[in-house]
């Protein structure tokens, strides 16, 4: 008994749980960090650091009936093996049943200014697909466009480095995946959700050629932090049928964001490209609808209605977003109008306390087909720790 109780002891002193997140952390995207970046560099001794983030939502579609739903909920972990080497993994419980490992990546600092990585890590594209915590973002759905068409959470199996250099306020990471599979079991690439359905998630990824991802943020003029994206490679076809025409697709990808605050004022913005070659052939092969081109672009602004240095902050928000998923096709498809959508959502924010927000929205949601589109409600608690 005195054995297992010294071990119980042992153990505990050797766990940090994250501390709760500075107002500062999000609102001054100089500052902010995600959920890894907060374990890697809040990891000051060896041992496990543990965290976590969730939200639980309530969806009402105009003429529909409501959902509800603890939408996610994610645990944090990390363990520090010394100076220079740390592991992070986020696993995350879906909808209460479905279970995913988010990250799992074991990082090696070479010096203060490069750091090399592997594992499934998430690609570097847009701000909400690495910054993706309920505390980081106004509304209680992550923007359209990150789902459609970055589309979040994207994560693969790959290499690479990554670092900072505050002399030139400049952070960089570049990275070798595997890319998106051409099939995913049933689902095919194309739709309203562009390559969403190719995602492989880490769960016995198939790849036949790397694909390579890049991102610079830029943070030398206070308050603003301005970021651009980079993706390209093809789809990994199947095996068996990898000589045939259209059994993949080449993808480029281009992100441009912006994010600023001043005061009681924050604004960000982000436009996404997505050229996709060979499309005629992969759509013959697969009686699919991929556009070979996937384009949106959104723009948000916040007025904290608090005043400046209360714990509780209040956050009046509007966002417009215009994206398309058949931004351009190829071949004999015919351009499908409802994939080219706009949004504007309007909301509060209210942080309760750091780490704890509770959120509401309206979206009036249109697209350029002659089909309306269901506005819809939204109301949702969120936490991180």
């Amino acid at each position: 008994m005195k054995k297992l109780l010294a071990l119980i002891i042992s153990l505990s002193a050797s766990i940090t749980f994250a501390q709760s997140v500075p107002d500062s952390l999000y609102t001054n995207p100089q500052n902010q960090q995600n959920a890894a970046q907060r374990i890697l560099s809040g990891n000051i001794n060896t041992g496990v650091t543990v965290g976590g983030y969730g939200e639980i939502t309530y969806n009402q579609p105009e003429a529909d009936n409501g959902e509800l739903d603890v939408q996610r909920l994610v645990l944090l972990f990390g363990y520090k093996f010394n100076d220079k080497v740390q592991f992070v993994t986020e696993i995350e419980l879906e909808h209460v049943e479905e279970i995913f490992v988010e990250q799992a990546f074991l990082q090696y600092s070479l010096n203060d200014n490069v750091n090399l990585r592997g594992g499934l890590m998430l690609v570097p594209m847009g701000i909400v697909n690495e910054y993706h915590e309920p505390t980081t973002f106004n509304g209680v759905e992550r923007p359209s466009i990150d789902g459609s068409i970055v589309p979040t959470t994207w994560r693969e199996i790959g290499v690479g480095v990554s670092g900072r250099f505050d002399e030139i306020s400049l952070r960089y990471q570049a990275y070798v995946f595997n890319g998106f599979s051409s099939v995913n079991g049933e689902k095919v690439l194309g739709g309203k959700n562009g390559l969403r359905n190719g995602r492989q998630k880490g769960i016995r990824s198939t790849v036949d050629s790397p694909n390579f991802a890049a991102k610079a943020d830029y943070y030398g003029i206070p308050g603003l932090r301005l970021g651009l994206s980079g993706y390209f490679g093809r789809s990994q076809a199947e095996d068996e049928v990898e000589d045939i025409d259209g059994t993949s697709v080449g993808i480029s990808m281009i992100g441009f964001d912006a994010r600023y605050a001043y005061k009681r004022f924050t604004a960000r913005g982000q436009f996404i490209h997505a050229s996709i070659t060979d499309t005629e052939d992969y759509n013959n092969l697969y009686t699919a609808d991929l556009g070979s081109a996937l384009q949106g672009y959104y723009l948000e602004a916040a007025y904290n209605l608090l005043p400046l240095g209360k714990e509780q902050q209040l956050y009046a928000f509007a966002r417009f977003e215009d994206y398309d998923t058949h931004a351009s096709v190829d071949g004999g498809l015919m351009k499908n109008d409802s994939y080219d959508r706009n949004e504007w959502t309007f909301g509060l924010s209210y942080k309760i306390a750091p780490g704890a927000v509770v959120k509401a929205d309206y979206q009036i949601k249109d697209s350029a087909a002659d089909s309306d589109v269901p506005n819809q409600l939204n109301v949702g608690l969120g936490v991180w720790f």
